[in-house]
């Protein structure tokens, strides 16, 4: 008896830390993404673009359109499921309980349709670019032995993906959803690509642990870049979250290991090479090689 009123009251004191501090996912406008239920779209999605790379499935020329179909349809319909639950979340910050009520189940269902259609939509391009970065990470890198074997392992590859999903989802005004997409490969490669940032083709990430590239910068066509790697703010203010905060690198550049690259302002302009564990704060001409001390 003892017992069971000792758990009665821990199960209460756990319920009067809901109420009190929040951030439980529970009723109709409190209905935020669950992240297992968007790690395993992305998963979907990757296996679709990468069809069996990523999960064990025997696929042959008969049931190839079979499978993918089936796919297709899953992502759509969880997909519209999850935006329309981040849509209606970020509209409640906002909105009135009735407003929610009247705007929920049709406005926010049929965007969140449309966009997850639009994901679909772009697969073959998504597709195309991918195919860039992977023969960047091949050509880039003389220990890789296959365009496949960059597929299958490389790190640096998965979240260059994930990101050009994210960013897509992004582009398109879905909130939360991107950050909880590229915070997920973030943890299983260490490498963090927030989804607003603008990255070119033929982008290569050589080992990755550690690089950091912020929401508002923006990279080239054929850039390479080495662990530990950060494309950061000089300033991290809440009120600059509207500025143009990380850095802009343009084509041709490569970036070796530990350099620091911060500043909304600040150019690597083309054909540059910067150093390992270096510091840069200001623009560099085009073609420079910048080194530590």
């Amino acid at each position: 008896m003892g017992f069971s009123m000792n758990i009665d009251m821990l199960i209460d004191g756990i319920l009067d830390s809901y109420d009190r501090y929040g951030l439980i996912n529970r009723n109709h406008t409190e209905d935020f993404p669950n992240r297992q239920n968007v790690v395993s779209i992305l998963s979907d999605i990757q296996t679709v673009i990468f069809p069996g790379f990523k999960t064990a499935e025997d696929i042959d020329s008969v049931n190839i359109r079979y499978i993918t179909g089936q796919k297709v349809n899953n992502i759509i319909a969880n997909l519209t499921r999850e935006i329309q639950k981040a849509l209606i979340y970020t509209k409640a910050q906002t909105c009135t309980h009735d407003e929610i009520n009247n705007i929920a189940e049709s406005h926010c269902f049929k965007l969140a349709e449309k966009t997850a259609i639009a994901l679909i939509e772009e697969i073959p391009e998504i597709r195309r670019k991918i195919q860039l970065d992977v023969k960047a990470a091949f050509n880039g890198d003389p220990a890789a032995k296959s365009n496949e074997e960059v597929v299958l392992s490389y790190p640096g590859l998965e979240a260059i993906l994930v990101y050009r999903i994210a960013h897509f989802l992004y582009e398109n005004g879905v909130p939360i959803i991107p950050r909880i997409m590229s915070e997920h490969v973030h943890g299983k490669t260490g490498i963090d690509i927030h989804p607003g940032a603008t990255i070119g083709e033929s982008f290569f990430i050589d080992h990755g642990t550690g690089v950091v590239i912020g929401e508002t910068c923006i990279i080239g066509t054929n850039v390479k870049i080495y662990q530990g790697v950060t494309l950061g703010a000089l300033s991290v203010k809440k009120n600059l979250q509207n500025k143009k905060r990380h850095p802009t690198i343009e084509d041709d550049v490569t970036i070796y290991a530990n350099a620091t690259i911060l500043g909304g302002e600040t150019i690597i302009n083309r054909g540059s090479t910067i150093g390992g564990n270096t510091w840069v704060t200001e623009s560099v001409a085009a073609g420079s090689v910048i080194t530590q001390g």
